[in-house]
């Protein structure tokens, strides 16, 4: 998996590309921790993300918790396959998906 962040003043816009799974989930937490300070619009760009399972779910999860607490989260151009999982899991109704 491939992440791409662009910071502009408080916003952050993280882009992912390839897979977002068990292997790849940690790395993505990581990059988040160091990277939420201040940040008060969160925005994903899933263009090339090709699949996210249950361990890439926790780590969004986790961020839309900071996130309540300090700004918005969007997630933006989803795939018809990535919508589904987000549909079935429920998290449609925990996340912004645009």
């Amino acid at each position: 998996m491939t992440i791409n962040k662009v910071a502009n003043g408080k916003d952050l816009t993280i882009s992912l590309a390839g897979r977002l799974d068990t292997t790849t989930a940690p790395q993505l937490d990581d990059e988040l921790k160091g990277s939420l300070d201040g940040v008060e619009k969160l925005e994903f760009d899933f263009t090339k993300l090709e699949y996210i399972s249950s361990a890439g779910l926790r780590v969004l999860l986790s961020a839309q918790k900071v996130m309540n607490k300090q700004g918005s989260m969007v997630i933006r151009n989803v795939s018809e396959e990535i919508n589904e999982i987000f549909e079935v899991t429920g998290f449609v109704d925990i996340l912004t998906i645009e």
